[in-house]
């Protein structure tokens, strides 16, 4: 069997630092400390300045000057056990489309509906085209 003998390298010894005749020497390390509180500042001031250059950037306007031309519908009162499925499938056999998850989510964007429930009554866009 045989063994490993290790020595530790050499260390240099460093001759002894004299101190200027100005002043004591400071230690090494950075120069400024921040605290709780001041690192917490730090944090805000950055999301802050994130903020206001995100606002700058997406406040413009994404509009033309000239008007679109709306979609051509009629108005369509819903009966008492009308569904959305029906009246879209009744708005998409109409035009000749013949989809009515196509038609469906047209109708929601129209009348900006967050479900598919209607209720009697309700008044109702349905594209034309």
């Amino acid at each position: 069997m045989s063994t490993i003998t290790l020595n530790p390298p050499a260390t240099r010894v460093r001759p002894a630092r004299v101190p200027d005749v100005a002043g004591p020497t400071r230690p090494a390390g950075p120069s400024v400390r921040l605290t709780r509180r001041g690192r917490a500042v730090v944090v805000v001031l950055g999301l802050l300045l994130v903020l206001a250059v995100g606002v700058f950037f997406g406040a413009g306007s994404v509009a033309t000057e000239r008007p679109g031309t709306p979609e051509p519908t009629r108005i369509v009162m819903v009966g008492q056990g009308d569904t959305l499925w029906g009246i879209a499938a009744d708005a998409a056999a109409a035009t000749g489309d013949g989809d009515v998850r196509a038609m469906i989510t047209r109708i929601e964007r129209l009348n900006a509906l967050d479900s598919g429930m209607v209720l009697a009554g309700q008044r109702l866009r349905i594209p034309t085209d």
